[in-house]
């Protein structure tokens, strides 16, 4: 398991999560290690998938870079506490949830994980953030687009807010102008098919192309 400031630094140097939302996680030390060489050092494997937990175990014994710190792998789509609990024994980097949920956040700040909460209105993003969360996932960001994320911040400057759903390569820009502290990319970013072929090379090179956004509208 990663430091908090860990976490923290490689968020606030790449301003990306790649999250791994698959029915099929047999791949995931290739997949990981694609996503990784085009520059996704923040990885997120979501719990729609029952075997995502130990996908991060495995990645983290194959590649050098998770266990080290170079890169940090952390787990999504945490509803429970019961779920905190299991992510906490297969010692992920941080946890990501869908909506505002104080029970695990509280969990987290206990046992000194990060925490990126999701929530959506004014309301549940400024609790988020006061109960701990490290970093608000606004959460689904497709319908409220960047001017959302500058209105928030207008007021509550402090925040550090990820929009996540419906980011591509053509919104990242705006999303990082209107202030995001980050962004979370999930279907846009990893082609199937090209995985399905084992072109682990086009997955790299998609993931360099997100990577490269983010990094030049710092």
């Amino acid at each position: 398991m990663a430091a908090n400031d860990t976490v923290a630094n490689l968020l606030s140097q790449t301003r990306l999560v790649g999250i791994i939302r698959l029915d099929d996680l047999s791949q995931a030390v290739a997949l990981s290690s694609a996503l990784l060489r085009g520059g996704i050092k923040v990885q997120e494997y979501t719990l729609s998938n029952p075997a995502a937990l130990q996908a991060i175990v495995e990645v983290r014994a194959a590649v050098k870079e998770f266990s080290s710190g170079e890169a940090v792998l952390g787990v999504g789509s945490i509803r429970e506490l019961g779920q905190a609990e299991a992510a906490l024994a297969a010692e992920v980097d941080f946890m990501v949830t869908p909506t505002l949920n104080p029970t695990v956040i509280r969990y987290c700040c206990d046992h000194q994980t990060p925490i990126l909460s999701g929530a959506f209105t004014p309301t549940e993003i400024a609790t988020a953030w006061d109960l701990g969360s490290t970093t608000v996932k606004v959460f689904p960001a497709r319908a409220l687009g960047p001017a959302y994320i500058k209105d928030l911040l207008a007021p509550m400057p402090e925040l550090q807010l990820m929009p996540t759903g419906g980011v591509s390569l053509e919104n990242i820009p705006d999303y990082l102008a209107a202030g995001a502290a980050a962004v979370g990319v999930g279907g846009s970013l990893i082609d199937q098919k090209a995985m399905e072929r084992g072109d682990w090379d086009s997955v790299s090179r998609t993931a360099e192309q997100y990577a490269r956004s983010c990094a030049s509208n710092t």
